[in-house]
């Protein structure tokens, strides 16, 4: 190692202070993070003054973490990194549903519920149906397969964001599919919402002049044995903010119609008051490669 380190040797010598012992992913990880973060500042001129301001607001996005906040998630769900490692690591199979990114409000378990539960347990908005199946790539239906969702309320709160105001578990709930492969379950109308905007995330936005909006949408995680998960949206159709999610995560596979409907054949079968929405789709997921 150089007693003389400068502008042009510095990056070398970190990657190289990597231990031989250092496992090789680490390593390369380490190697990569260091020459890019090393040519960035290079490119831009990084001053001193502008790094110790990076670093409070990195220090201030930590802090702002709790048990039911996670600011680290949103910081990167907002400049297009969550989606982007969601896109180069999904592994789907033609026809399979595609997958987006997790979000920052999948912060407790969803309650196990029975299939046609009402998880609005305030009843705060436009009621709705959804329902659907669950299905192997070549259509094969799943029966048995779970399906953890999630969402806000219509007011656009997660049960997190307000636990002296809604009770938790309210917009969340694990499904198993019945012998057929299909579930459903009663909810309200999802509402376009703000991400929060109350820590160093929301002051990013607004410096760089960028709304907090997502569109309307409900959370799911997919699974079934010998399937590779899936952890994707629901968005609705018509919504405001599906040219311009504020996570980069819409994708046009996953919007659909929340059907306004006076059925009163479906309205029996889901037990619900006429008139009321309808979302019905399939959940694709795609086999687990074998040796």
């Amino acid at each position: 190692m150089s007693v003389d380190a400068g502008r042009d040797t510095v990056t070398d010598e970190a990657v190289h202070s990597l231990g031989a012992d250092t496992d090789p992913r680490l390593r390369e990880l380490l190697s990569a993070l260091v020459r890019h973060v090393h040519d960035f500042a290079r490119e831009t001129r990084l001053t001193q003054q502008e790094w110790e301001r990076a670093i409070g607001f990195l220090t201030a996005t930590g802090q702002t973490c709790t048990d039911t906040r996670q600011e680290f998630i949103l910081l990167s769900d907002v400049l297009g990194l969550s989606m982007l490692v969601e896109t180069l690591n999904a592994d789907r199979a033609p026809g399979a549903t595609e997958s987006t990114v997790l979000g920052p409000f999948h912060m407790t378990e969803s309650p196990v519920r029975e299939l046609g539960a009402d998880i609005d347990l305030v009843g705060s908005g436009e009621p709705c149906v959804v329902s659907g199946r669950v299905l192997s790539q070549d259509g094969t239906p799943l029966p048995g397969a779970t399906l953890d969702v999630w969402q806000a309320d219509a007011h656009g709160f997660y049960d997190v964001q307000q636990p002296g105001v809604q009770p938790a578990g309210n917009g969340r709930g694990l499904f198993t599919t019945d012998a057929a492969g299909r579930f459903h379950f009663r909810t309200c109308v999802p509402s376009p919402y703000p991400i929060p905007t109350d820590g160093p995330v929301g002051d990013l936005l607004r410096a760089t002049g960028r709304h907090p909006y997502r569109p309307a949408h409900i959370h799911f995680i997919a699974g079934a044995e010998g399937h590779i998960p899936v952890t994707t949206h629901i968005f609705v159709a018509g919504s405001d903010y599906l040219d311009s999610d504020a996570v980069f995560a819409v994708k046009r596979s996953l919007v659909q119609d929340f059907a306004e409907t006076d059925d009163p054949s479906l309205a029996r079968e889901f037990g619900i008051p006429n008139p009321f929405r309808h979302a019905r789709f399939d959940l694709v997921l795609t086999p687990e490669r074998t040796a």
